[in-house]
């Protein structure tokens, strides 16, 4: 048999019924894909599994000893029940096998080995019923040193309740015994200086080790690998686009004018981030960046800068925003910021898949004829009806709402445009430099003066009801000094809320039930007596386009006093005479999500002043997330907080996944200084060979590791 190779098709290598297992399970297909499917834990021989802590109605793995076994005639049906106790030397839990008695033979009192199952509980003991297992070889053990033996890791890895960790690890074992070379992809003098394994023995290592001092040296190699494969990976992706020619698109009067007319002088950040896009606008290659900034840092003042720059040469920007609202916001704000001299000439245009036909007709027709130099959408702008003239510069508002392919499709109406992406999500530095590393990051730190800020308070109503109350008269005497106030819920309506309408960065509440919807929170509003003769509406996502418009353009106007919504008001709203927020069961929410909500008070000349309502208990990660939001309005600080809260996972996202799935071992928050190592190390060897034709390891690593599907959202972002 022909050694296997990391690309050997997994059906080759364990057969074709355990490779389709492998295939429904994980997703994996190579033996690469196999191999990388690293343990999550190792367990011990001499250390047997706690059982008394197993946790009833979950998956686990344990490592125990076989006590006895009996048989016992089933009632009411045919065949005997097997039933064998085991034990870590502690405590005892009972297997229970239906009809299955010959599995006696091999279930012998005094036999160790690996059990898997679900935890249940039978007259108040706990029980596996049919568990899978995986026996230690005795003949084996006794040829072995009986110290080295008993202290041996058993590798536990991740698992599913049709395939269990024991056939993992025997998959993984059927592979290593006839596994080839490994590419290595840290070049030689570098893995040395850093005192790394080669990839073969950290590979066999980390699946087999002999010795459990031998697991950690391993995981710390394959973690450099993951880091300097990936960054390798990212920074060939910024060669690419920077090996496309650019149209050149110098400033023209349009931008003259509009600086002459802004009533206010930029902040140097604004100014310093502002030239920067400029300068890209002319060079060579693509632009290729990310701005981000604070809620009212001036982000969409910048990409409207770098749109007027554009226009001059009579070439078109696109801005994707994630909602009609938001899109609709973006144009009027737009127009406004243009004035009656450059509206007519640049002509912004909204285009959204709930406009009447005829109108989005009218839209569709200003971008092909290249009447529209701006045009503002939703997704109808990635629709193959909609195509533009001459498409220079590609504008993605909030780039976490967008999957990778949508900004793709945009990007590809025009011949190598610019891509500017505006996040107000601060970043946490580890997280760009892995998942935006093929990016020029610019951050807008400064904020315009003369914002009042926002007094930001925890409302602990679980331990102080009273607070309930108080909550609302706060709000009633806003609006009596005629301020206007946000009512935030998790969801549309609590009597039928489902999990699609918790909130995208909830974590852990998700077990207790709704208690405050949209319709809960207007009804109650409605009998309050604080509330009588003040305007109550209600705005969320699933109400029609025009409707959602009408609601936010009154609001707007302060024909609306309180607007009782769903998180549709978390970005883009701007209304400088909302002073107030009440985020009901703010618990529900993530840090980020909370801080972009309360940007929306504050706007204008009034000190703004957010509520954060939550029942969660104190301690919890719940509560502590709600307290991180109250104690500091410095986004930066709390993005650091929310990826420590939450780790990397849920902080990249779902647009981000294809680079999300290549973090097997490597952690954004505890590898910092490895990824930092591999980024600097990854940029030496890819400017003195950005072929990598001296460097096959790395080049196979990357097709192995970063697959057609990752590379193609390393590309987009």
């Amino acid at each position: 048999m022909p050694p296997f190779a990391f690309d050997t098709r997994l059906d080759e290598a364990v057969g074709e019924k355990v490779a389709k297992s492998l295939s429904r399970a994980f997703g994996m297909v190579t033996v690469g894909d196999l191999l990388g499917h690293y343990p999550r834990r190792y367990a011990s021989r001499g250390q047997l599994t706690p059982i008394h802590s197993l946790p009833v109605g979950e998956m686990v793995t344990i490592v125990a000893e076989v006590r006895s076994t009996s048989t016992r005639q089933m009632r009411g049906r045919r065949g005997d029940l097997l039933e064998v106790v085991i034990s870590d030397g502690a405590g005892t839990m009972s297997l229970t096998f239906f009809g299955q008695a010959w599995r006696q033979k091999d279930l012998q009192p005094g036999r160790q080995g690996v059990f898997s199952g679900k935890v249940g509980e039978y007259r108040g003991a706990l029980q596996l019923t049919h568990p899978d297992y995986d026996l230690f070889d005795d003949e084996a053990s006794a040829r072995m040193n009986a110290e080295a033996w008993r202290n041996m890791p058993i590798p536990i890895y991740p698992a599913t309740g049709t395939f269990p960790s024991w056939m993992v690890k025997k998959a993984v074992d059927q592979v290593l015994k006839h596994l080839g070379p490994v590419p290595d992809p840290l070049p030689e003098t570098f893995r040395v200086a850093q005192d790394l394994l080669d990839a073969r023995t950290a590979v066999l290592r980390v699946h087999a080790p002999d010795f459990p001092d031998q697991v950690a040296p391993a995981q710390r190699t394959l973690r450099m690998h993951e880091a300097f494969v990936l960054q390798a990976a990212l920074l060939q992706q910024r060669q690419f686009v920077r090996m496309m020619a650019a149209i050149p698109r110098p400033a023209g009067h349009q931008l003259e004018t509009f600086d002459a007319a802004l009533p206010f002088e930029r902040t140097p950040d604004q100014v310093t981030v502002g030239d920067r896009i400029a300068a890209d606008l002319v060079g060579e290659w693509p632009m290729n960046r990310l701005v981000q900034g604070e809620v009212g840092s001036g982000k969409t003042l910048v990409a409207l800068r770098a749109m007027l720059q554009v226009a001059a040469s009579g070439g078109q920007s696109a801005l994707i925003a994630p909602t009609e609202v938001l899109a609709a916001q973006h144009l009027r704000s737009i127009t406004r910021m243009l004035g009656p001299q450059l509206a007519p000439e640049l002509m912004p245009t909204l285009l959204t898949g709930q406009l009447p036909a005829a109108q989005r007709r009218k839209a569709a027709l200003r971008a092909a004829a290249g009447q529209a130099l701006i045009v503002v959408g939703t997704h109808a702008l990635l629709s193959e009806s909609t195509t533009f003239a001459d498409l220079g510069l590609v504008v993605v508002d909030e780039q976490h709402r967008f999957g990778v392919e949508q900004r793709e499709t945009l990007r590809a109406k025009g011949t190598s445009p610019h891509v500017l992406v505006l996040t107000a999500t601060p970043i946490p530095r580890t997280v760009a430099m892995t998942v935006f590393g093929d990016l020029d990051v610019s951050t807008i730190r400064t904020m315009p003066e003369g914002r009042p800020g926002i007094s930001s308070f925890v409302a602990p109503v679980g331990e102080k009801p009273a607070w309930f109350a108080r909550v609302w008269a706060r709000v009633a005497e806003e609006v009596a000094k005629g301020h206007q106030a946000f009512v935030v819920c998790p969801a549309i309506d609590a009597a039928k809320a489902s999990a699609d309408d918790v909130p995208a960065e909830e974590t852990d509440a998700a077990e207790s039930k709704t208690r405050w919807g949209v319709v809960q929170a207007a009804e109650l509003l409605a009998g309050h007596p604080d509330f009588r003769g003040i305007r109550v509406e209600i705005l969320h996502g699933k109400m029609p386009g025009d409707e959602k418009d009408a609601v936010m353009q009154a609001f707007a106007r302060g024909e609306i006093d309180v607007l009782v919504a769903t998180t549709v008001v978390e970005v883009g709203v701007d209304v400088p005479n909302a002073s107030t927020m009440v985020i009901l069961e703010a618990d529900r929410f993530g840090v980020s999500q909370l801080h972009q909500l309360r940007g929306r008070v504050g706007r204008g000349s009034v000190p703004g002043l957010c509520l954060l309502v939550t029942e969660a208990d104190p301690y919890t990660p719940a509560r502590t997330r709600v307290e991180a939001v109250a104690a500091t309005s410095d986004g930066f600080e709390l993005a650091e907080v929310d990826l420590e809260l939450r780790g990397e996972g849920d902080v990249l996202g779902d647009a981000q996944s294809g680079v999300r799935s290549s973090l097997r071992l490597l952690r954004v928050v505890a590898d910092a200084d490895i990824i930092g190592i591999a980024r600097a190390e990854a940029e030496r060897v890819l400017d003195a060979d950005p072929t990598l034709s001296g460097h096959p390891g790395l080049a196979a690593s990357i097709s192995a590791r970063v697959s057609s599907a990752e590379r193609a959202a390393l590309a987009k972002n």
